[in-house]
């Protein structure tokens, strides 16, 4: 199963439709997934601020906002390179 990163900040709504998501995906065993709060690291916020939601594998793969629940599915599906 595919462990993912939820790049995320609290009062984020577009980040709360992402988690409604990632629930669906994780209930049907596709992934687990947790957040990750970007206000409590400087970086994060200077990679993330204005590009969450993002969500991220641990190969370094990503997709940012705006997506589907559909093209989340076609972004898991896809072939890891490299």
């Amino acid at each position: 199963m595919i462990k993912l990163t939820l790049y995320t900040t609290a009062g984020c709504h577009l980040c709360e439709e992402a988690e409604q998501m990632l629930h669906i995906l994780s209930e049907q065993q596709l992934c687990q997934w947790q957040p990750l709060e970007i206000c409590d690291h400087d970086d994060l916020v200077n990679r993330y601020g204005i590009r969450i939601p993002v969500i991220a594998t641990g190969q370094g793969r990503e997709i940012g906002w705006p997506f589907t629940l559909e093209s989340l599915y076609d972004w898991l599906n896809q072939p890891i390179s490299g």
